[in-house]
């Protein structure tokens, strides 16, 4: 079992900064294959759930939705298991619950290429 636990969600206004952790426990990631991904998802009221973006753990490699890029940055600490969402110039439609999420054999895009996923961290951006 891998669990996944977000933090860092809160209140700010619009054109403010947060970071969102997201550390993994459990099963450890040393013998984890080499396309195994971490990222991380949004779901606002009355959306589906949407991809942000996420991180291919071994590599390093990162993958953004296009109304992401330029403003989230996505990282990863592998001593300790864990990746960080920084979002920067937040706009009111980031507001959403954000989940963090790992696959197990590298899906980037789709909520149906993940294995786990945490239980959310709520992020509202006021205008």
């Amino acid at each position: 079992q891998v669990q996944l636990v977000e933090s860092g969600g809160g209140l700010v206004q619009a054109g403010g900064s947060l970071r969102l952790s997201c550390a993994a426990s459990g099963r450890t990631f040393s013998s984890a294959s080499s396309n195994y991904a971490m990222g991380w998802f949004r779901q606002a009221p009355g959306k589906e759930r949407e991809f942000v973006s996420a991180i291919r753990w071994s590599a390093g490699i990162t993958y953004y939705a296009d109304s992401m890029k330029g403003r989230f940055t996505i990282s990863r600490n592998t001593a300790v298991n864990t990746v960080y969402l920084r979002m920067n110039n937040l706009k009111p439609e980031d507001t959403a619950i954000y989940y963090c999420a790992a696959a197990r054999r590298g899906g980037i895009y789709d909520v149906s290429q993940y294995d786990y996923w945490g239980r959310g961290t709520q992020v509202t951006v006021s205008s």
